[in-house]
């Protein structure tokens, strides 16, 4: 979740003018400064959170792994005043996601017992909670039914296109590997799907990248396979 709230939340005015507050609770509550170097875990899957983290600049991933060994990316943030491990401070349960740097980041540790203090004494905070954990819960689901209902192709070729469309909070990867796990496959699947799509002329590479190579193709190919599942 961010600081800073959304401008579409439906409590944005009183969120923003609480926000001095809010910022205020952070810093009383921030034991340290801690430097992570790329390639670090700030969390790891499965530890219990006693602290949290702000991330005001950089890039951070975020993956979980199964017992199969199989991991599952959900993408790639460019924080800017990030806060990580809120999930697990209202829960108490064990940490459920890895959150790596992708780059050497400075952060500030939250104090879950000071934090958890504060909200007493300052419970109007909590909105801020509330309110970015309820769109993190619905962009995180929608990406999960996403990519649960719909074959590896259309969530490749769809994913450009909400790109195009919009801006979004999470980005992808460079990495063939990574970026397989971000739609929770395998490489070798990955790329036998990114071939299809390229042969049709449907998206096209940049280096390591997919750009979309025919929008009305593509956006045809989209609303086709909405059709054809019907």
């Amino acid at each position: 979740m961010q600081v800073q709230p959304n401008k579409n939340t439906r409590f944005y005015e009183y969120l923003q003018s609480q926000l001095p507050v809010f910022r205020q609770v952070l810093d009383d509550s921030c034991v340290a400064q801690r430097r992570f170097a790329a390639g670090e875990w700030l969390l790891t899957q499965g530890q219990k959170v006693d602290h949290l983290y702000v991330v005001s600049v950089g890039r951070v991933s975020m993956n979980i792994t199964v017992a199969s060994g199989k991991r599952f990316q959900l993408g790639e943030v460019q924080c800017d005043d990030h806060i990580f491990g809120e999930m697990e401070f209202f829960t108490q349960i064990l940490c459920q996601w890895n959150v790596v740097a992708e780059e050497d980041i400075d952060v500030a540790v939250i104090s879950a017992a000071r934090l958890s203090q504060a909200m007493l004494h300052s419970p109007e905070i909590t909105m801020f909670f509330a309110s970015a954990l309820a769109e993190d819960y619905q962009d995180s689901l929608n990406i999960y039914t996403q990519r649960l209902l719909w074959p590896i192709m259309y969530n490749i070729a769809y994913d450009l296109w909400v790109r195009h469309q919009s801006d979004v909070v999470l980005g992808g990867f460079e990495r063939i590997d990574s970026e397989a796990e971000r739609f929770g496959t395998t490489s070798r699947v990955y790329r036998r799907a990114v071939k299809a799509l390229l042969d049709r002329g449907l998206v096209v590479k940049h280096g390591h990248h997919l750009a979309i190579g025919d929008l009305s193709k593509l956006k045809a190919f989209l609303d086709d396979k909405i059709d054809s599942d019907d």
